[in-house]
């Protein structure tokens, strides 16, 4: 009975980070059985090698269901990079092909107004299945959305490319300053994904957001992506969006049961 319980715990939680990781785990632990193994680590590698498998499938597979996978492979003269090669090892990096567009218009727009800098793209969607949660976030299940990291700079202002504050580019916030508007504040919801996580933030480097690359991305991304890419909304912290003087309308407040919005830019399309 434990057996049975570990593995339906463990396929529910491979199926919530990675969407077909429960699936591979299911199918690597049939082949395990079928040909005797009883040794741990052969079993675990039967699982990785169906699983890279399974992955690899899904990228051929998801197109014929709408969405692309952004690479997380970059060379020296690619403009838009996934943050870390464990949003590709997660699964967590497709997108629809009108927002993989806007993503590369993004970046290349910014590599022409700054010469030489790289936009940033953080967390995306599963492959399949519209309305299958990408947790945490409450909205990324149609391929539709997509974060962005901030453009940094450090304490003596220059601009650094590329660089994000934390490892995978969230958690590490931007604190309001006293005065600033603070739609949450007061509140104690229990059922929030707005985790503040305080004991994180003095490990992050003391990078500050460089205003006018960010300010330049959201412009684009006001006109261009709205009329050539459909873009609905964005998603930036009220303080901010003051803070870099942001006053179009599809720039809002996400609410105060989502992520704070101070440690990266969340835009969809319709």
């Amino acid at each position: 009975m434990f057996r049975f319980v570990l593995h339906v715990l463990i396929v529910v939680i491979l199926t919530l980070l990675t969407q077909i990781g429960g699936l591979a785990y299911l199918i690597a632990l049939a082949a395990s059985r079928a040909w005797g193994i009883r040794r741990l680590l052969v079993k675990l590698a039967i699982f990785l090698v169906f699983y890279a498998g399974a992955s690899f499938a899904a990228g051929l597979a998801a197109p014929m269901f709408g969405r692309v996978p952004l690479s997380c492979i970059s060379g020296a003269t690619d403009r838009l990079v996934v943050r870390s090669p464990i949003y590709c090892l997660l699964n967590r990096n497709y997108v629809t092909p009108e927002l993989r567009d806007l993503a590369k218009a993004l970046a290349a727009h910014m590599a022409a107004e700054f010469p030489g800098t790289v936009t940033v793209a953080l967390d995306a969607n599963f492959p399949f299945v519209n309305g299958f949660p990408l947790l945490p976030h409450l909205s990324h299940a149609d391929g539709k959305k997509l974060d962005f990291a901030y453009y940094y700079k450090n304490a003596d202002g220059a601009f650094l490319n590329g660089a994000t504050r934390s490892p995978i580019g969230y958690f590490a916030f931007e604190e309001p300053a006293p005065g600033d508007e603070l739609p949450c504040e007061g509140r104690h919801d229990w059922l929030t994904t707005r985790w503040d996580f305080d004991a994180l933030q003095p490990l992050f480097p003391a990078y500050g957001i460089e205003e006018q690359r960010t300010s330049a991305a959201v412009a684009w991304l006001t006109s261009e992506g709205v009329a050539r890419f459909r873009l609905q909304k964005i998603f930036i912290e009220p303080h901010l969006k003051n803070a870099l003087g942001i006053t179009d309308s599809h720039v809002r407040f996400q609410g105060c049961r989502a992520a704070r919005h101070d440690d990266h830019i969340h835009i969809q399309v319709e």
